[in-house]
């Protein structure tokens, strides 16, 4: 991966300024440097407008209770598409244009998780819930209706219970043995009622 970035490194300057040179031979040099300028420009308003939205966005996200990895994606985008629209050159600009276009973000944002999940690098759960098949909120829950998990809503407890209140109390052996003129006295293994 390194052997990469070092290739891009070096290969990049040199290409920016062989299109430099073919560019201020076509159209002259201070044209060719007023695009580049006009391309910072317009490049870092349409990088504050859409970071900005996608700020929003996550934010919207996090308030559901989902996690926004689509919107940090896009995030991540813009910031490079922010760095290569204001480092000069016609090819960095045409790049970082590019990674402002919304669809295309999407393919190449889909493309990437695919090759992580196939190298291996990255687990994906699309069962909508906290667990895989078999645990509560996953795909395999059964039961559905009200008590299906959604987002947002924290964890399910299922359960029973009975009431041990003294007024349904079942009467037993045991009762005879209670002071019945303590009101404060509550149920057997429960702390006095205070009023």
């Amino acid at each position: 991966m390194g052997v990469y970035f070092l290739a891009i490194f070096v290969a990049m300057p040199i290409i920016e300024i062989a299109v430099f040179i073919q560019a201020g031979e076509v159209i002259g040099l201070w044209p060719t440097i007023g695009v580049v300028i006009l391309t910072a420009i317009l490049g870092t308003t349409l990088m504050r407008a859409q970071g900005l939205q996608t700020l929003a966005k996550a934010q919207s996200q996090m308030d559901q209770g989902e996690m926004p990895i689509g919107a940090m994606f896009d995030g991540i985008c813009i910031l490079v598409a922010g760095v290569l629209l204001l480092t000069p050159g016609f090819v960095t600009d045409t790049m970082g244009f590019l990674l402002l276009i919304p669809p295309l973000r999407q393919v190449v944002g889909a493309k990437l998780i695919m090759k992580l999940v196939q190298s291996g690098n990255i687990r994906t759960n699309f069962g909508g819930g906290a667990g895989g098949a078999g645990h509560p909120g996953g795909p395999g829950r059964t039961g559905g209706g009200q008590n299906s998990r959604r987002p947002g809503r924290g964890p399910i407890i299922d359960g029973d219970f009975e009431d041990v209140s003294p007024d349904d109390k079942p009467s037993s052996a045991n009762d005879d043995k209670k002071d019945s003129n303590d009101p404060d006295q509550g149920p057997r293994n429960l702390p006095p009622h205070n009023s």
